[in-house]
């Protein structure tokens, strides 16, 4: 089940935390409860995917995004994933959830995200991220960028990033039989 309670403590705290700008990285202090765990006793990783969803949306109020869809009627997506994990998060620990963003091309945000225990990485994602508008489609980067008063953020795509999206770009597109 969708993590609503912390979601919307999220969104509450959100509003009372300073506003940040698109190179600052959001932290969340999150404690992984037993119902976020797998049968191994450990972070399940479809619920990773979904605790990075309370870091985006930290990330998106403290930035005005959230501020902006509501205004527009825009929406986001996810357009694409890429995860590592390296430690095992298991019941009861505390963990941060630290959310920044790496750039954007004509299309995409892109974001990384991570899980730390004491200071020490434990897993991370890249993801691709879009604003929507209804029946248009995704909105490009330039007017999102404008809309918050960013036009002159342009932070060069680091080259692992880079890779990552010349790799995807050669999936193919419905994918094909084996």
């Amino acid at each position: 089940m969708y993590p609503f309670l912390r979601f919307f403590w999220v969104l509450w705290r959100a509003k009372r935390k300073p506003a940040m700008s698109p190179d600052d990285e959001s932290v969340l202090d999150l404690t992984i409860w037993p119902w976020d765990c797998d049968v191994f006793a450990e972070l399940n990783n479809g619920r990773t995917l979904t605790l990075f969803d309370l870091g985006r949306f930290d990330l998106g109020a403290r930035i005005g995004l959230l501020e902006l869809l509501q205004k527009r009627k825009w929406t986001l997506t996810v357009g694409g994933s890429s995860l590592q994990y390296r430690k095992r998060i298991t019941p009861l620990q505390r963990v941060k959830l630290r959310t920044r963003f790496v750039g954007m091309d004509d299309k995409w945000l892109y974001l990384t995200q991570t899980f730390e225990r004491d200071g020490t990485p434990c897993s991370q994602g890249l993801l691709r991220t879009a604003v929507v508008a209804p029946g248009k489609g995704i909105v490009p980067t330039a007017e999102v960028a404008a809309a918050l008063g960013w036009s002159d953020w342009r932070q060069e795509l680091p080259d692992w990033v880079k890779a990552w999206i010349a790799a995807d770009a050669e999936r193919p597109w419905p994918p094909k039989a084996p």
